[in-house]
């Protein structure tokens, strides 16, 4: 089972690109105040906790407590800020997200498998 890393400043975040090299990285976008992306935590708890392959970091980014690393995966990435969204990383590059009620087990299953 692997684990969620939570990002709380720049720091962890340029630790997580440089750990997960050219292995996957997921980066989840949570509101702590928000049901929505309280659903999509369960569904990114439910990866770890069965599909998540060794190889791939799991990382949270809780956006009340840690704006600022938010904003800098959207600049990273080129991809717009939402709250709850997953992007994957590899080598750096987003390669795939998605955002809300599309945050589910299988998504991630399949964003996995074909990224």
């Amino acid at each position: 089972m692997s684990k969620l890393l939570f990002l709380e400043d720049i720091e962890a975040l340029e630790q997580a690109l440089a750990t997960a090299g050219d292995k996957p990285l997921l980066i989840f976008k949570h509101s702590s105040t928000c049901p929505i992306s309280a659903r999509a935590h369960r569904e990114i708890d439910k990866f770890l906790a069965s599909d998540a392959p060794e190889d791939t970091l799991v990382c949270a980014v809780v956006v009340q407590h840690a704006r600022n690393v938010s904003d800098a995966v959207a600049a990273k990435t080129g991809v717009r800020h939402e709250t709850p969204q997953v992007l994957l990383l590899r080598e750096g590059q987003c390669v795939w997200n998605t955002s809300h009620r599309s945050i589910t087990l299988e998504s991630l299953r399949e964003a996995i498998a074909k990224n």
